[in-house]
């Protein structure tokens, strides 16, 4: 219900973003128009784009450039995808084949690669210093993020505090990034900016927190994913971390192979544990508590339309089922 009134509510905006899309993902390359268009028209739910948005509407943005950033923002995000399915070897994704499962490695790099670099083109285009800083430096912080997820798999001995680290760089950024370049472009004072800002940071974080929750619950056709996709790739996730924390010697020691040897086939047995030492409802009670810090950052905000729906987004991203 609350993804319906988002998309009514910023209907003819999001058909202006789509439009941008459209016309600055065309190239000569007949093979980059194949595989940007099979992975932008593959679904999600649009989320950093609408932040842009919502972000600049919050400040009586007037302007035309809030559909070329939120353009931009879809192109990193779809960047990171393309690029993490080849690292993570994925073969699904919204419930489609990953674009590196159907048209190769190589071109979903490659793609990626050109993405980044449009975006790049499109936010000089938009002429405001501030912009470009915004977005290089989340861009080199989601690379750092994803480096930092690498070495983590298959430790067993990463703790919360890591995790939340690769969280933080690695999804949180772009949506912090997403709620700066609006109040940029709304001429925001600082000290909102900042707040805005800080909400993107913690609206991401419940956001990835809920995700790891449904790598162990969700139903496979709601998420379009495999169930057990970040325990075959060895991520120590929060409901796996407080799991060994909480669990018996025994419990902890079948968690700790299976992340060690990214044994799916431990799923069961793993997921058992899981749900005897409360794990997910811990990782959703810190989800919450992240939605609830994001709602508290713009609790000065003047009152709008725009700022009741990032309210109601907070609390969507914290207890969402898919």
């Amino acid at each position: 219900m609350f993804l319906e009134n988002l998309k009514q509510l910023l209907a003819a905006d999001m058909a202006a973003v789509d439009q941008v899309i459209r016309k600055r993902l065309h190239s000569e390359v007949l093979l980059i128009n194949q595989v940007g268009e099979y992975i932008i028209n593959s679904g999600g739910k649009r989320l950093r784009p609408a932040l842009v948005m919502l972000s600049a509407f919050s400040f009586d943005y007037r302007g035309k450039h809030h559909h070329d950033l939120a353009a931009v923002v879809e192109f990193i995000h779809t960047a990171t995808l393309l690029h993490d399915d080849v690292v993570d070897e994925s073969a699904l994704r919204r419930g489609r084949e990953t674009a590196n499962a159907l048209f190769g490695n190589s071109a979903s790099v490659l793609v990626g690669d050109f993405l980044y670099s449009r975006a790049f083109q499109m936010m000089v285009e938009v002429g405001e210093m501030r912009v470009m800083q915004t977005l290089a430096d989340a861009t080199n912080t989601i690379a750092e993020g994803e480096v930092l997820q690498l070495l983590n798999c298959h430790d067993a001995d990463v703790d919360a505090a890591n995790y939340m680290r690769v969280i933080h760089c690695k999804t949180s950024k772009l949506f912090e990034a997403a709620m700066r370049l609006g109040a940029i472009l709304g001429k925001a004072s600082a000290t909102d900016e900042e707040a805005v800002s800080s909400y993107g940071m913690h609206l991401g974080t419940a956001f990835q927190l809920v995700d790891d929750v449904l790598d162990y619950s969700a139903d496979e056709l709601q998420t379009g994913k495999h169930l057990g996709d970040d325990l075959a790739e060895g991520k120590p996730t929060l409901p796996l971390i407080y799991a060994m924390q909480h669990g018996s010697v025994e419990q902890a020691a079948v968690v700790r192979g299976a992340i060690e040897q990214g044994d799916v086939g431990k799923f069961v047995e793993v997921l058992q544990i899981i749900r005897a030492t409360g794990a997910l409802d811990f990782t959703r009670q810190q989800a919450l508590r992240e939605a609830e810090l994001a709602c508290a950052a713009i609790a000065t905000l003047t009152d709008s339309k725009y700022k009741q729906c990032l309210l109601k987004l907070a609390h969507f991203a914290a207890t969402r089922q898919f």
